[in-house]
C-alpha cells in the first residue's frame, strides 16, 4: 500500500497582502508549472497518515497564537527565481513549536534552517529571474501584514487539497 501523501502547512495571509504575491505570481511564474496559489510554506512534509491528528495538534498550538504581524523586508533572487523575504519573530515561534510537537517526523528539508518567504516566480532562465528581481527590487518598499492562521494542504503531485483553515487564537 503507497504512502499517503504528506501533508504542507502554509501561512494564511490577510486578503490584501494575499491578492498582491498571488497576482505577482500569476503574472510571473510559468503557466504550465503554476497549480497552486501564492504561499509561504512553513512545513513541506508533514505526516500524511494522520489529517486529523496534525490538524488537532496545529490548532491547539495555533490558539495560544496570537496572529502574527510579518515583515515582507525585501526581494530574493534564488537563482531561477524570484521571492519576497518575510520576518516576524512571533511566526517563527510559532514554527518552532509545531516543530517541536513533530520533530520524530520531520524530513531533513523541514529540519534545516527556516527561511519564510513567498515565491513569485520559480524555474524559469536565471536571466529571466535576474530581470525580474531587478525591476521588483527597484520599486520594493517594506511592508507588513497580518497572519490570520496557517493552512493545512495534503499534496497531490502538483496540485494540493486544502485540509483545513487553522485560525490563530485572536482571529478565531
Amino acid at each position: 500500500m503507497p504512502e499517503p501523501a504528506p501533508l504542507i502547512l502554509t501561512l494564511q495571509m490577510d486578503e490584501a497582502a494575499f491578492a498582491t504575491f498571488d497576482g505577482l505570481r500569476r503574472r510571473h511564474f510559468p503557466d504550465a508549472l503554476n497549480h497552486i496559489l501564492a504561499h509561504a510554506t512553513l512545513f513541506h512534509h508533514l505526516p500524511g497518515e494522520d489529517p486529523a491528528g496534525v490538524t488537532e495538534t496545529v490548532t491547539a498550538l495555533a490558539r495560544a497564537q496570537a496572529a502574527p504581524e510579518v515583515a515582507v523586508t525585501g526581494v530574493r533572487f534564488t537563482g531561477r527565481g524570484v521571492a519576497y523575504a518575510l520576518e516576524s519573530d512571533a511566526l517563527s515561534d510559532f514554527r518552532q513549536r509545531v516543530a517541536a510537537a513533530f520533530r520524530d517526523h520531520l524530513t531533513a528539508q523541514d529540519r534545516q534552517g527556516w527561511r519564510p518567504h513567498v515565491t513569485v516566480q520559480n524555474k524559469v532562465a536565471p536571466e529571466t529571474a535576474r530581470a525580474l528581481h531587478a525591476a521588483l527590487a527597484q520599486d520594493f518598499e517594506p511592508s507588513h501584514f497580518r497572519a490570520p492562521g496557517v493552512l493545512l494542504w495534503r499534496y497531490l503531485g502538483g496540485p494540493w487539497e486544502r485540509v483545513a483553515t487553522i485560525a490563530f487564537g485572536d482571529a478565531a
